[in-house]
């Protein structure tokens, strides 16, 4: 379904009883006309039609859009099924695996203990987590046929290496990746054990020297439990969901939930999509062990919820009087914290700060956002990113693994930026 069948009215329907008024309580999001913030409709009426055709094209099974400037919501748009098997419509409060776009919330979390002045950012990661103290890295042979040496660590592993995937973590990518994978075949009951098993592994690289994706961010996850004493459960729900009124945000639903859970497709041999995992009782955000909450990917949430959360971010760290980080703390956080590396998985033109993917040249990204606008996306399609020169903020939701042999994310980018006429 979509209230943005026709543009004119729909600020002032039911989308306003969802997503707040500007006479509604503070705690929701207020909207406003897109040309009362600088926004055409005419052109953000083109948004619905491209994403259609990837729903009637079946590369989607249903696609929710959303973008605010100047905090207020301009767009908001519900395609497609949330469920095409059971010809289940997108509703505007569907609940979506969001994966890596979990990232960027654990990032938070650790920077909130270090307002609190609980570590340095080039603390050694060892300082809390002994395992990490005595790894050490792996030399490829140099000579075909040669062996691979281990050597010690020219420096300590950081904090803030683990929060911009500079430590050198093996990973599923790139090295031995058959050591990691057998590594993990048993998966870890928890972010302790999860952490142990990273730490017995040799990095690809020296600290500080490469750009890896990684599961560097389980690490930040575990430094979050170390330093405050509690789960990244309980501290996400303390000090982040419940102050921001994220409701629906959650690493495991509860039964009455499951309606609300898309269902997740794959592509076929195709490309159409297939069912991959179900949204009702037999997933396993539903049935999972619930001990394990990963700080590297793992939450469910609601584009209402994440908006919320980018919301405070651009907002420099507080929302509806709630504060979680200070301005300039985020302001770091945006930060291009890895120079000159390559960052093999985003592309050329993009840096990464703590927890977020970061513009650093638009023209060699070739992306319309702006330079210092900051992004991450999720395993399933998701996508997110705030943009301090326009005063933007979009998500895009859907359900698709793998999905790289589609442009619906980049196409949503492109659709969001034309609309910007002032």
């Amino acid at each position: 379904m979509s209230f943005f069948n026709n543009p004119t009215i729909v600020l002032f329907t039911a989308l306003a009883l969802i997503l707040g008024s500007e006479n509604a309580n503070a705690d929701e999001i207020p909207t406003a006309t897109p040309e009362s913030v600088g926004m055409s409709t005419a052109r953000l009426a083109r948004i619905e039609p491209a994403m259609q055709r990837y729903i009637d094209e079946s590369l989607t099974p249903g696609v929710i859009t959303a973008i605010l400037r100047k905090g207020k919501l301009v767009h908001f748009s519900a395609l497609g099924d949330m469920d095409v098997g059971a010809g289940k419509a997108m509703q505007d409060d569907t609940i979506f695996r969001i994966a890596s776009m979990t990232k960027p919330i654990t990032s938070v979390a650790l920077m909130m203990l270090w307002e609190q002045g609980h570590f340095q950012l080039r603390d050694p990661v060892a300082k809390f987590i002994p395992e990490f103290a005595d790894v050490k890295v792996k030399i490829p042979g140099q000579v075909n046929g040669s062996a691979e040496t281990l050597e010690p660590l020219q420096r300590p592993i950081q904090i803030r290496d683990m929060l911009t995937h500079t430590a050198g973590l093996a990973n599923n990518y790139i090295g031995d990746v058959e050591t990691y994978r057998a590594t993990f075949r048993t998966p870890p009951r928890d972010n302790a054990e999860l952490v142990s098993k990273l730490a017995g592994l040799p990095l690809n690289y020296q600290p500080g020297t490469q750009w890896q994706y990684s599961a560097a961010t389980d690490v930040v996850g575990r430094l979050v439990e170390v330093i405050s004493g509690r789960s990244l459960d309980a501290f996400f729900k303390e000090h982040i969901f419940k102050p921001l009124d994220m409701t629906d945000t959650h690493f495991y639903l509860e039964a009455k939930d499951a309606p609300r859970l898309a269902a997740q497709y794959r592509p076929g041999k195709d490309k159409k999509i297939e069912l991959q995992d179900p949204g009702s009782l037999e997933s396993r955000w539903i049935n999972g062990p619930q001990t394990l909450y990963r700080g590297a990917g793992g939450l469910v949430s609601t584009a209402r919820d994440y908006l919320r959360f980018q919301l405070a971010m651009i907002n420099g760290g507080s929302l509806d009087g709630v504060r979680l980080l200070a301005p300039s703390t985020v302001s770091l956080m945006l930060e291009n914290h890895t120079g000159d590396l390559e960052l093999w998985l985003t592309g050329p033109g993009m840096g990464f700060g703590l927890g977020y993917g970061v513009v650093v040249d638009r023209g060699t990204a070739a992306t319309p956002l702006s330079t210092g606008a900051a992004y991450w996306g999720g395993a399933y399609c998701t996508l997110s990113w705030l943009d301090p020169e326009q005063e933007l903020v979009a998500i895009m939701m859907t359900q698709v693994r793998p999905y790289t042999h589609i442009n619906i994310r980049q196409d949503f980018q492109v659709l969001t930026y034309q609309a910007i006429v002032e």
